[in-house]
């Protein structure tokens, strides 16, 4: 698995979230003001040193006035996207909050939902909760986990889904040793 989030080809988001935010002449403080974070780590994730939580990025993307989607595509209008599950299983990228996350068909320009592919090791995951705009949609492929959605908690094992608004605080704490999910962002 690839540790370091340069290395993932075509995951830089940093370079991305860099270029909108100098076009807008916006400064590091101002964005990491408006996403609670420090400058530091806008630092970190324009150079490409670290890869935030999947929530960080979607309030970064709303600071910029856009979407996670157009921060994580390539380039191009490619009609259909094909991705193996072992290449997104070699091409997985650890976070700072202790799981690693492959975003899918970033190659799919404009597209209306971002689709990530998680890894989660028990002992490895960070306990936090957060929230943002949008929807979830999270289908457990391998493995079992607890998701807590506001004041409720979901076990949620292999085959299992769950849809909800992600205005509402939410998080994961992996049950079994790993657990492999899709979540879908809308």
């Amino acid at each position: 698995m690839d540790n370091s989030p340069s290395d993932n080809s075509g995951f830089n988001i940093g370079d991305r979230i860099k270029t909108l935010r100098s076009s807008q002449q916006r400064t590091l403080q101002d964005i990491a003001d408006a996403c609670g974070l420090s400058k530091s780590m806008i630092s970190k994730i324009e150079n490409n040193r670290t890869v935030p939580s999947v929530a960080t990025l979607v309030k970064i993307a709303q600071m910029l006035g856009t979407n996670i989607s157009n921060l994580m595509e390539q380039h191009g209008r490619d009609k259909a996207i094909i991705t193996t599950f072992d290449t997104a299983m070699q091409k997985l990228t650890n976070t700072d909050k202790g799981y690693s996350i492959f975003p899918y068909a970033t190659e799919f320009h404009e597209k209306k939902m971002q689709p990530f592919l998680f890894v989660a090791k028990k002992g490895e995951v960070i306990p936090h909760q957060l929230s943002h705009e949008g929807e979830e949609y999270v289908f457990i492929i391998d493995g079992e986990m607890k998701m807590q959605i506001g004041d409720t908690e979901y076990t949620l094992k292999k085959g299992d889904s769950l849809y909800f608004s992600a205005l509402q605080k939410h998080g994961i704490l992996p049950v079994t040793d790993s657990v492999t999910y899709l979540d879908v962002f809308v």
